[in-house]
């Protein structure tokens, strides 16, 4: 039987990795806030002049914004879901 479980301190570097990952949750978050604030305004100009089809594209860029978002916030709960999954296979 082989028993073999993530190494955080095997490697140099891990430390940095984890604030570089960290760092890159943080940019997905703002730029999914970003995305957000402009699909709002596509759909908000899109309504107010009439046009289904820019009003339908900022309801579709709201609802992937939202989804990207959901996404970077849960990434490491995911990632430790399916870590435990594995594990039991």
């Amino acid at each position: 039987m082989i028993d073999i479980d993530p190494n955080s301190s095997g490697l140099p570097g891990i430390e940095q990795l984890r604030v570089i990952v960290g760092a890159v949750m943080t940019v997905g978050l703002i730029l999914s806030v970003l995305a957000l604030i402009v699909s709002a305004i596509v759909w908000a100009y899109g309504a107010n002049s009439s046009n289904p089809h820019l009003a339908g594209r900022g309801k579709v860029g709201l609802l992937i914004s939202c989804g990207a978002a959901v996404v970077c916030g849960a990434s490491v709960a995911l990632v430790n879901f399916f870590w435990g999954v594995g594990q039991q296979v």
